[in-house]
Formats: C-alpha cells, sequence, structure tokens
C-alpha cells in the first residue's frame, strides 16, 4: 500500500483515503498538451474521491474543460502575467488549500511568487513534465532556471519519472530530499487491449506512432526507419505540429506516399490502437510517454529510443523494445521484429496497469498526507 494511506478498504481500484483535502492545481491552460491533461486527469479523479479541487489556469479554456469531473472548480486567473500572480496570491491567502501545486516551468515560477506572497510557500508543491530545453519560453526558462531556489522555498518537487528527476537534481539543481517521482496518470481503461498474439498478426501490418510533430519526437527517424521496414507495412502517424510541412516533404522523397497517413490530431485514438499491430516511439528526449502506456494497454509491441521515460516505461527493454537515439537501421530492426512476432499481449497490458489513474492517484494522496502529517521542512518519504 503506498504509504500515507491508512485505511485498507479499495474503492475503485484506490486506496480508500478517508481524510479530504482542499487542493489547488496550476498551469498555464485548461487546454493543451501533456500536462495539462496530466492535470485535468488528476483533478478530476481527486474531485471524484471526495476530494476539494480547483483548477485554476491562465489563458481562457476552448471547451475541453467540458471533460473535467464537474466537481471541479475552475479559476480563471488571466493572462496578465502579474494580474495572475497577485490573484492566484489572494486564493491561496484567502482559501488556505491543504496543497497547491502547479505544473511546468513558467507556472511552478508564478506559482511560487504567489505561494510566498501569501505565507502558503510550505503547503505548495512544483512539478517538472519535461527537459529544460522543451520549455523554451522565457518565462519557463527563468522558472527552470530558478529551480535551486524554488525548490528550497516550497515543500517538494515532483518528476514524472526517476530519469527527468536524476537530471534536475544533478545538472538544474533540485534539492534531492524534497524531490519526488510520481508517474504520470494514464487512461488505461480505456484500452481494449488484444486478446493473444493471433489476433496482432491477424491485423493489418499498420505501425502507430502518436505525438507532437516537433523536433524533439524526431518522427524524421521513424519515417527513415520506415522507409527500411518490409513493404507490406503502412505507417499511421497521430498528431500535429510545426513540423508537417518538412515531414509531407520527407515522405515524398522517400517514396512512402502509400504506405504513410499524417493523421492529424485525434483527441483519444483508441480506435487506432485497436487496429494496429505494433506501435514506435522515436523521441530524441522524453520525460515519461503516456503513449507508450497506452499502446501496452492496448497489448501492442512497442519499441521505442532509449531515453528517460521509455526505459522506465519498458522496464530496461523486458516489456518492448529500446534502440539508441536517432538510430533508423535498429528503429527498423525492432518494428520488423514486432510484425513478425508480436509476442503476448497481457504483459505489457499488466505492466501498463502500473500507471493508470487509480495508481498516480494514490501516489499523490500518499504525498498530501505525508506533507500534511509534520514532514513539510524534511526529507520527501520514500
Amino acid at each position: 500500500m503506498a504509504p500515507g494511506v491508512e485505511d485498507e478498504d479499495r474503492v475503485g481500484g484506490i486506496a480508500a483515503a478517508p481524510r479530504r483535502r482542499s487542493l489547488l492545481f496550476y498551469t498555464h491552460a485548461v487546454t493543451g498538451g501533456g500536462a495539462e491533461r496530466v492535470w485535468a486527469l488528476l483533478a478530476s479523479a481527486l474531485a471524484a474521491r471526495g476530494h476539494a479541487v480547483t483548477l485554476a489556469y491562465d489563458h481562457e479554456a476552448n471547451g475541453p474543460e467540458a471533460g473535467l469531473d464537474p466537481r471541479v472548480r475552475l479559476l480563471a486567473l488571466g493572462r496578465n502575467h502579474a494580474v495572475a500572480v497577485a490573484r492566484l496570491a489572494r486564493h491561496l491567502a484567502r482559501d488556505r488549500p491543504d496543497v497547491s501545486l502547479s505544473a511546468l516551468g513558467v507556472s511552478n515560477l508564478k506559482h511560487a511568487v504567489a505561494a510566498g506572497l501569501a505565507g502558503r510557500r510550505r503547503h505548495a508543491v512544483l512539478s517538472f513534465h519535461g527537459h529544460p530545453q522543451s520549455e523554451p519560453q522565457r518565462l519557463s526558462r527563468l522558472g527552470n532556471a530558478a529551480t535551486p531556489v524554488l525548490a528550497r522555498l516550497t515543500a517538494r518537487s515532483v518528476f514524472v519519472s526517476d530519469g527527468l528527476m536524476a537530471h534536475y537534481v544533478a545538472a538544474v539543481g533540485a534539492v534531492p530530499g524534497r524531490s519526488v517521482r510520481l508517474h504520470n496518470p494514464v487512461e488505461v481503461d480505456a484500452a481494449v487491449p488484444a486478446r493473444d498474439a493471433a489476433e496482432l498478426r491477424a491485423r493489418p501490418r499498420r505501425v502507430l506512432a502518436v505525438g507532437r510533430l516537433a523536433p524533439a519526437k524526431d518522427f524524421s527517424t521513424l519515417l527513415r526507419a520506415f522507409a527500411l521496414v518490409r513493404p507490406d507495412a503502412e505507417l499511421v502517424l497521430v498528431g500535429e505540429g510545426p513540423e508537417r510541412p518538412a515531414l509531407e516533404a520527407l515522405i515524398r522523397d522517400l517514396g512512402l506516399s502509400a504506405r504513410v497517413t499524417l493523421a492529424g490530431h485525434v483527441e483519444r485514438p483508441w480506435q487506432l490502437y485497436r487496429e494496429a499491430a505494433c506501435f514506435a516511439a522515436s523521441s530524441r528526449a522524453e520525460a515519461f510517454g503516456n503513449v507508450l502506456v497506452e499502446a501496452l494497454a492496448h497489448g501492442l509491441p512497442v519499441a521505442s529510443t532509449a531515453c528517460d521515460g521509455p526505459v522506465e516505461i519498458l522496464a530496461n527493454g523486458r516489456f518492448g523494445a529500446l534502440v539508441p537515439v536517432g538510430d533508423a537501421a535498429a528503429l527498423a530492426a525492432a518494428i520488423d521484429g514486432m510484425l513478425d512476432e508480436p509476442g503476448p499481449p497481457a504483459p505489457r497490458v499488466a505492466r501498463a496497469a502500473l500507471f493508470s489513474v487509480a495508481a498516480a492517484v494514490a501516489g499523490y494522496e500518499a504525498l498530501f498526507d505525508g506533507l500534511l502529517d509534520g514532514f513539510l521542512d524534511g526529507p520527501a518519504r520514500p
């Protein structure tokens, strides 16, 4: 059982938590990428557990906030950074949530300042979802550069993988005794996994990849790898981003137009997982990798470059193939191997279950209990 959870009864796969908390989650927008989705999932799951949850954000939402649990209170702070800090500080001072949490560099910086102004820094938790180079914006760079100070002024720093935490401790200045690794929540319960290897072999030889079309995902290496893969295979790449024109040109140059589909953004591509024979990831750096967990939850064999999150998710290669970053030939060989012999889905599905929303909620509830049981100034619980 996760430390700090006292009741052994189970509710929906999560240890029952008799102590209800008031919580504030903060990031720059309700809608958007991975960190925003993580915050929405956690806020909704914790509200469903009976906690009083507020989700604060800067940018006006576009509508996907409807996916939040209706018990989550939304707090719009506004786009102006100074105004947002002042409003957040007033809220923290007035409502005094048990724990406030922020995600990403700029939000961590503003949250730490607001918590200091409100006298609530010992109740403030920062979270890091990517390497500093993945957040090039000026204030995000400033927030990440200020990590050595911010980590000492606040209660805890949460990292989504051991590799990311090790990097921030060694190279950025996070405080080891105040650093905690908590994996992202992933909607594994939405998966319909393949029954067995025979079902995977019977599917079209379709390789699925999911991610933003941006340099960090290195889909150009995936395309070069796919040019080496058996000619009866097809690739479906889900995502949008600034590299689309360059990738379209590379597809033409490699003669892959008949075999590669750029499917654009798909909010929840569950059906595409159910139709694929295997999954491939080519990132240069990946702090976690929710899509790898989603693929495992569907029972798909997975090949990925060996960066922080994938190495951890795939347990150093026990649950999928790991290849060197940028090595198209190695990735092609791994894809061909998966298409020839997909292996049994069951171990992969069981591995994915360790990264469920329920597991993440249990970890965060244990963190809250540890902080509020009098460990605010001490080292993190093991």
